[in-house]
């Protein structure tokens, strides 16, 4: 049986030992005192609430199959019903159906709404009347090419806080193509952005994400367990060399060896530890920004809820100038047992923003309390608080973003049986970092 390290115990990480069972013997290093990375669950007044992401994008398959095939298939669920709402201008304001990561196939949907100014609306129509080539070949940030199509105002007031809240980025800096695949692969064909918006062929109606009863902090453990790895936390890894046709990791407590490696760490901390081995590869992850955010949980008396306005929270554009790029209605949105507490999570921290996590827990829970109470009205003082902080949590796909990327691979390429995943390469959402994981795990297994 061949031997496969995995360094990293994140989602990407423990997906790769699961895919791994029964053809290799499987050990998963993990530097903190815990696996699942950024999905962790804990309890707040007495119920079970999530301290980073909370559903699993369901557009795309890999992470609902995977928590199908580790048992936790029975405790899917989909969010209560509610259309995406944006806190601009001072209310809350839906957002049309059918819109693309904020990209309105029809403007007139958004007569009324008060998302956009009569001037930005009137920017808006000009789409369909613009000369329109296909994208040139580059690497344009979202806001190089949408704001000459659909209007800076667009761009800011729909666009930027539906990416604020998968990136926390930048629109400005975000690559178009990697950050905004779909609306970039359409804009190849050249023509009309908001035609080929409607032209697109229906999606299916079903929900966009899904949850886990009692937490996504509970599919690390359950895919943990599958995999049948041995898992050792408080491992960190001090360094890597091929010798004698076998991979050599150091830790602090002495040394592993394996046939095969999967990096499945974020790139800034991969990049110290390709850096003898393949410099070209450690300088382009090096060279990956990342985000700082927070998270802060809130629980309410349960009464709390009946005040509270309709839908399942809402995204907030930077343009706003507060402090909180987000907010869950989480008792709402996942349906918790009635009687509990009403639980709303508020998210912070952006890119080019000034950092949150130098600021201590009162300050960012008066902080999220106080956006809240402007957006939502009158709320009463919590029952309980948690602030939950993540350290360059984000990668940013910045302009330039799948060149370094592939830099990168080709440059690990070079070396024998050493493979990459994590959120850092194809996609920073569970699914993403699944399908990365078992793509890993695949190149590993054909390595043998």
């Amino acid at each position: 049986m061949r031997r496969v390290i995995v360094v990293g115990g994140g989602i990407a990480g423990l997906a790769a030992a699961w895919s791994l069972r029964g053809r290799a013997e499987v050990t998963v290093l993990e530097a903190g005192d815990r696996i699942g990375g950024k999905l962790r669950t804990t309890p707040l007044a007495g119920v079970p609430v999530d301290e980073g992401a909370e559903s699993l994008m369901a557009l795309r398959p890999e992470a609902v199959e995977l928590a199908e095939a580790v048992g936790l298939g029975g405790d899917l669920r989909d969010p209560a019903p509610g259309p995406v709402t944006l806190w601009s201008r001072g209310a809350l304001r839906a957002l049309p159906a059918g819109h693309v990561m904020g990209v309105p196939p029809d403007p007139a949907a958004l007569e009324g709404t008060g998302l956009l100014s009569e001037a930005g609306l009137a920017r808006l129509r000009e789409e369909e009347r613009l000369p329109a080539p296909p994208l040139p070949a580059g690497d344009p940030s979202v806001a190089e090419y949408l704001s000459g199509r659909l209007g800076r105002e667009a761009v800011d007031r729909l666009v930027e806080p539906l990416l604020g809240g998968v990136y926390a980025g930048e629109v400005d800096r975000l690559s178009l193509r990697s950050a905004l695949g779909p609306v970039a692969a359409l804009a190849g064909r050249g023509g009309s952005l908001l035609a080929a918006l409607r032209d697109r062929p229906a999606r299916p109606p079903r929900a966009a994400v899904r949850g886990v009863t009692g937490g996504t902090g509970r599919l690390p453990a359950a895919v943990a367990r599958a995999s049948g790895a041995r898992i050792a936390t408080g491992t960190a890894v001090t360094g890597l060399r091929w010798t004698s046709g076998e991979w050599r990791v150091a830790t602090a407590s002495g040394s592993l060896t394996a046939d095969a490696l999967v990096l499945a760490l974020p790139a800034h901390a991969a990049a110290p530890l390709l850096a003898g081995l393949a410099p070209e590869a450690a300088e382009a992850l090096g060279g990956i920004r990342h985000a700082d955010t927070a998270v802060v949980a809130l629980a309410f008396p349960p009464e709390t809820e009946a005040a509270l306005p309709p839908g399942n929270g809402f995204l907030v554009p930077s343009a706003e100038g507060r402090t909180i790029k987000a907010a869950t209605l989480l008792s709402r949105k996942w349906s918790f047992p009635a009687g509990g507490p009403c639980v709303v999570r508020a998210s912070l921290g952006r890119a080019g923003a000034p950092p949150v996590l130098s600021a201590p827990d009162p300050h960012l829970v008066a902080a999220a309390l106080g956006d809240l109470r402007a957006a939502v009205g009158p709320l009463p003082a919590p029952v309980a608080t948690r602030v939950s902080r993540w350290a360059g949590g984000l990668p940013q796909y910045d302009t330039g973003h799948a060149a370094r990327v592939d830099r990168a691979r080709t440059a690990v390429a070079g070396l024998p049986s050493l493979f990459l995943c994590g959120a850092a390469y194809e996609g920073v959402g569970v699914a993403a970092c699944v399908a990365s994981g078992l793509r890993a795990a695949g190149a590993a297994a054909d390595s043998f």
